[in-house]
């Protein structure tokens, strides 16, 4: 498997009886969650007789939060039922009529046939406090919990490249693409820092909010991850959609507190990002990561599983995506804070590309899976995709090099940029939306599942002025002389670590 995979990144989930609520008093919804199960149920009751509890959290002081003594549970017969250790207490329902299964046997390993490459690249099962289950239903943190089968297994492995076949590089650029890809790919170690750092978080986290998963996602696990990215999480904290504007600020400006209290050691610089999906950018003092946290952007999880497929199927792929990534980020047109493009829409715009071309190297996957791939799929089986759809098998045969000067001349001279927005769910350019999110946007690719445009960051003329230019100037130049240093520097991206 590629360093980009891993089986990292997906939350352990707790035993049952051990996962714990919370009852928020700034949350407080008017009729209960929908119930997740047509199966019988009962309540479970717990009283909190803790006033500090509730001062603590309402005035949002969480190094004051007071532990409260677990309470002992009473079904509808009244017969009492051992509670373990908690921090806090719940309203909750569980389910009736589970299987009882061991822990260990829920968990479905996959092995690598190389028992010399690393834990990460062999994906194989790891020490009991190193397993990672994947995203299943979520219950709400904040008045319910319903509990759910316990399903967990770990993300299957993609192929290696050092193990399968790279893509030929006869000629000189495409030589150039790809000792840069290979240079500049995600490392195993990288991965590594991202996912204790992870592990750690969630656990500190969960003191908060017990029922949440932070989840690992976008580059760091799509397979078009650098040397230098930035990390993704997710923290999901019930299954229902989060109001951004209002409950993920509130949720945000408590973890922000966390880190800058708390976990001040080895975090700095926490900021709350109000954007229309709310953030807390911070920076890991020890491995230097910049880490994005966002809460209930689920879509983040599906899609980051879609393109992993798309990375998995044409080994021409990854290595382009990269190139692209590391030119954008040279000619600094990459970054959405200031107005450019962020690296998930130069990816979808490399993938479009790959599916418009007269000899198509990449499908839809949407069209062509849509059992795999469906919107509304939940996701404790978005993981299984990457490992059930097999390679794609194109008759165009073009070179690295020759995909690279064909993806800046498409959009340099061929895109109407007016008119069309940049589609891999239908695998071609589709007329633009008359929706207000796509007016005076002068760039549009749709996401592929929740169809909002991900470049909205480009809103300013002067901005998409640049980038065609970048564009334009960039397809002349690697046109005439067929080298990647006339368009970056490409001996000091190779070296640069």
């Amino acid at each position: 498997m590629f360093p980009n995979s891993t089986k990292s990144g997906c939350p352990q989930f707790l035993p049952k009886l051990q996962q714990q609520n919370i009852t928020f008093t700034k949350f407080l919804l008017s009729k209960p969650p929908t119930h997740l199960s047509r199966q019988p149920s009962v309540g479970v009751e717990i009283n909190v007789h803790n006033a500090d509890l509730y001062r603590a959290l309402a005035i949002g002081n969480l190094a004051t939060i007071p532990a409260v003594r677990p309470q002992q549970l009473t079904y509808g017969n009244a017969s009492r039922v051992p509670v373990p250790n908690a921090r806090l207490s719940f309203h909750g329902r569980k389910r009736l009529g589970e299987p009882s299964i061991q822990r260990g046997i829920k968990r479905q390993r996959f092995h690598s046939h190389d028992s010399e490459t690393t834990v990460v690249n062999q994906a194989v099962p790891l020490p009991e406090e190193r397993r990672y289950s994947l995203p299943r239903s979520i219950s709400s943190p904040l008045f319910y919990a319903y509990y759910v089968p316990a399903l967990s297994a770990y993300v299957s492995p993609l192929p290696d490249p050092t193990e399968t076949t790279l893509p030929e590089a006869r000629d000189k650029l495409s030589q150039q693409v790809l000792a840069l890809f290979q240079a500049r790919q995600q490392q195993s170690c990288d991965l590594n820092r991202k996912e204790l750092r992870r592990t750690e978080l969630q656990r500190e986290i969960q003191e908060i909010f017990p029922q949440s998963r932070l989840f690992l996602v976008g580059s760091s696990l799509n397979g078009f991850g650098s040397r230098n990215s930035d990390c993704d999480l997710c923290l999901v904290v019930k299954q229902e959609p989060v109001n951004q504007k209002t409950e993920a600020r509130h949720i945000l400006s408590l973890i922000q507190k966390l880190f800058s209290t708390k976990l001040s050691s080895y975090i700095e610089r926490p900021r709350l990002i109000r954007a229309k999906v709310p953030i807390v950018k911070f920076r890991d003092k020890v491995s230097c990561v910049e880490f994005d946290l966002n809460v209930n952007n689920t879509v983040g999880i599906r899609n980051t599983f879609l393109l992993r497929t798309y990375a998995q199927i044409e080994n021409r792929v990854r290595p382009l995506v990269l190139a692209v990534k590391e030119w954008a980020s040279y000619h600094e047109i990459n970054d959405a804070s200031r107005g450019t493009l962020n690296s998930y829409s130069l990816v979808l715009m490399v993938l479009h590309y790959l599916q418009t071309l007269p000899e198509p190297i990449l499908p839809s996957l949407q069209k062509t899976y849509p059992e795999c791939f469906h919107p509304a799929m939940q996701l404790h089986l978005v993981h299984q995709a990457p490992s059930s759809i097999p390679h794609y098998l194109s008759k165009n045969g073009s070179s690295l090099g020759d995909l690279l000067i064909g993806f800046f001349k498409y959009y340099a001279t061929e895109f109407d940029w007016r008119h069309q927005m940049i589609s891999v769910r239908e695998a071609k350019a589709i007329p633009r939306p008359d929706g207000a999110e796509w007016r005076n946007k002068f760039i549009c690719v749709e996401e592929p599942f929740d169809g909002t445009n991900t470049a909205r960051a480009v809103h300013e003329e002067r901005k998409f002025d640049v980038i065609r230019y970048e564009f334009l100037q960039s397809w002349k130049a690697l046109r005439d002389r067929k080298d990647l240093n006339s368009i970056l520097p490409f001996r000091a991206a190779v070296q640069r670590q």
